[in-house]
């Protein structure tokens, strides 16, 4: 499961409504190296993502908020070979896209939210980098317009549908096995 979407556009909400769901759903660790946000990442060194990267270990790699990044190949597979499901956050289509050649049937789904709903969510969860979290909401717009053609499972507006219904709303494509679509990216964020 790819979850793609602005910084407060439901992620971590619905990454723990799919796991009350099926507890199968786990949310993938990503490596971090560097300031900030500690849960919900592996910490390492950006040494060790290079050495990772060197040897092809690392399914896509980026630098946000002074810090860097990582989804390696070895925390995906141990995941599934575990019997979960990886929940894997993104903020990249490029790096939804690279993920995706990793061999597992992935739902793709992008998470959308007003500028204005970031702006509230993240100030009532006490994000002290509120500013660079619009930075990056806008960035992730233009990055969706630049890629409208890529393919999504499913499009859900987080501001429209609660955590619960947007977790159940993946579940069920999850389930159907449904596949990727281009989907009209202008009318969904406006």
């Amino acid at each position: 499961m790819i979850l793609y979407g602005p910084p407060g556009s439901g992620k971590d909400t619905i990454t723990a409504e799919l796991t009350l769901l099926c507890p199968e759903f786990m949310l993938f660790q990503r490596l971090k190296a560097g300031p900030g946000r500690t849960t919900g990442y592996r910490l390492t060194t950006a040494e060790h993502i290079e050495e990772l990267s060197r040897a092809g270990e690392l399914l896509y790699r980026n630098a946000r908020y002074n810090a860097e990044y990582a989804i390696d190949r070895h925390g995906v597979a141990a995941l599934v070979d575990d019997g979960r499901i990886p929940v894997l956050h993104m903020g990249q289509v490029a790096g939804a896209s690279a993920v995706a050649e990793f061999p597992l049937h992935w739902a793709r789904v992008l998470l959308w939210c007003s500028l204005e709903v970031t702006e509230k969510r993240s100030v009532g969860r006490g994000d002290k980098d509120v500013e660079a979290r619009l930075k990056v909401w806008h960035e992730t717009r233009e990055d969706l317009l630049a890629h409208a053609d890529e393919p999504w499972t499913l499009a859900i507006r987080t501001d429209h549908l609660s955590p619960a219904e947007s977790a159940q709303a993946i579940s069920d494509v999850l389930e159907s096995r449904a596949t990727a679509e281009r989907r009209n990216i202008r009318e969904l964020i406006g």
